[in-house]
Formats: C-alpha cells, sequence, structure tokens
C-alpha cells in the first residue's frame, strides 16, 4: 500500500528522514505548486525531476548552461530514440561536453529539485516503493544526510532572504562609486555574472533567468551585493508605452505627436505632400 498524507503534518525534511532511516527504494510524487517526484534506491536519492520537465540529459546540461536552447532543442529532436547515456557518450565524442560535466550537471539538477521542495508547505504527497525512474534516464546515487542538513539550512534561509527581497520584480542599481567597492571584495564568478546583468531596466527575476539561478540563489547573490554596498534595489524602468495614433486635425491635417513612430511620421509626411500638390 502507497504511503500517502499532506505536507501540512508530514514535512519534507521528515519524508526524507523516514526513507534514509528505512532504506526504501521507489518514488516520492508531491503535488504542491507544480508535481514533483524524487527518486531513491537503497536509502539514496538518484532522480529528481518538477514541473513539466522530464530530466532529460538535455534539458539537464540546458540549465547547467552547458548547452544552448537551440543546441537542446537540435539534440532532442534529432536523438529522440537515444537513451540518456547513449546522448552522453555522443555528447563526449563530440567534445560538447565532459564527463565530468555530465556528472556535476546531473548532481546539481537533482540537489536545486530537492532544495526547492523544502521550502513547499502545502500539498500532497505519495511514496511508492519499488518504482525507480525510466531506465534511460542518468542516475546519481545522492547520501541523504547531506541533503538534508543542507535543505533545513537553505529553508532557514531562504525564510530571511524572502522577508529581505520580498519581490523578484524590482530592478538593481550601481551605488555611487562601486568600482572602489569592488576593488575590496572578492566576487564567485556567479556574483560577476550578476554584477554584469545589473541594469535598472531589468529585474531581479530577469537577472536570474539570464544566469540559469534559482530565486534562492539569486536572492542569496543580490542580498550580499546590497549589504556589500555595491547595488541598490530600484523600481524596474519599463518601455514607454507607444499610444495610438492621435486623431486630432488642424484644417483636416493630422497633428504629429511625440509618441508616433518613424513610419507613421513619414506617413504624415507623403500625406502632407500629397495635400499640397492638390492645392
Amino acid at each position: 500500500m502507497a504511503l500517502k498524507g499532506n505536507l501540512r503534518d508530514f514535512s519534507t525534511t521528515q519524508l526524507l528522514n523516514l526513507i534514509a532511516l528505512a532504506r526504501k527504494t521507489g518514488v516520492l510524487t508531491i503535488h504542491g505548486a507544480e508535481p514533483a517526484r524524487m527518486s531513491f534506491r537503497e536509502g539514496k536519492l538518484i532522480h529528481a525531476t518538477v514541473g513539466n520537465q522530464e530530466g532529460s540529459l538535455s534539458q539537464i546540461l540546458q540549465h547547467a548552461g552547458k548547452l544552448t536552447v537551440e543546441q537542446s532543442a537540435a539534440i532532442q529532436s534529432r536523438a529522440a530514440d537515444k537513451s540518456d547515456k547513449q546522448l552522453g557518450h555522443m555528447l563526449i565524442q563530440a567534445n560538447y561536453v565532459t564527463q565530468g560535466d555530465i556528472i556535476q550537471s546531473v548532481r546539481q539538477y537533482v540537489l536545486d529539485v530537492v532544495y526547492k521542495l523544502f521550502t513547499w508547505a502545502d500539498g500532497t504527497f505519495q511514496f511508492e516503493a519499488n518504482k525507480l525512474p525510466p531506465p534511460e534516464r542518468i542516475t546519481i546515487p545522492i547520501d541523504l544526510e547531506g541533503v538534508i542538513m543542507e535543505g533545513s539550512r537553505r529553508l532557514k534561509e531562504w525564510e530571511r532572504l524572502q522577508e529581505e527581497i520580498p519581490d523578484l520584480d524590482i530592478a538593481l542599481k550601481f551605488t555611487d562609486k562601486p568600482t572602489a567597492r569592488l576593488r575590496n571584495i572578492n566576487l564567485t564568478v556567479e556574483e560577476w555574472r550578476v554584477i554584469s546583468f545589473i541594469n535598472p531596466r531589468n529585474s531581479i527575476r530577469q537577472i536570474a533567468q539570464g544566469n540559469n539561478l534559482n530565486d534562492f540563489e539569486v536572492r542569496r547573490i543580490v542580498y550580499g551585493l546590497i549589504q556589500a554596498g555595491i547595488v541598490e534595489p530600484v523600481m524596474v524602468k519599463k518601455p514607454k508605452q507607444v499610444l495610438p495614433p492621435t486623431q486630432t486635425t488642424r484644417r483636416g491635417v493630422p497633428i504629429e505627436t511625440p509618441d508616433q513612430s518613424p513610419e507613421e511620421k513619414r506617413s504624415i509626411v507623403s500625406r502632407l505632400i500629397t495635400r499640397i500638390k492638390g492645392l
């Protein structure tokens, strides 16, 4: 009989503890903000997916920034009949990625999914024993003890970051003389990438998408940059709304408005010339 329940009564942390202690094999499905699936073999995490992502190798490598969106789409269409293991061998032979890239990307993808589930406070779950992910998927065994410790730590940090940065649709700008501050601080590669996207027109959410960062990661980086006095939040500068052509006329001649496009302006000039010729 499958184990069923609600996250309000039995949290993700408790579920993972139970699976680890009992050395369970099977699939845990959680229906929260979106459906998520975690697969286990003898108490070790081996695979995970969330939402409409199937966890295929091409998607994972795209998520890790090892493949572009175009490359991932082309691979999925051309190698649809290949297993992830076969596809991984082909990509290694073609020098797209290394074996280490694949292992690291799959592991990080699985961990990102599971850490996200620690923040879910509501939803239903079901554990189906002795069920495993499709055989074509690449699985990496991960000890749950470390996952539980890191997930619990991230949950506390997540709650604090949500209070500090509740809205990801705000933008960032550099404070006065940020260059002087950057000389006295050591930044990670991810932090430098975020800094390269700093612009009042880019929201924090857009910066995260441009750098393949999840909500937790981008909040943590942005919070650190704000605390260091390098950036400060501002409202996103939205593109100026293009107004429809005005209907106001003077003696039958349309009046040009400042918001008209160059094409509209040329059209008005043509009509003026035609009208003058007809006088």
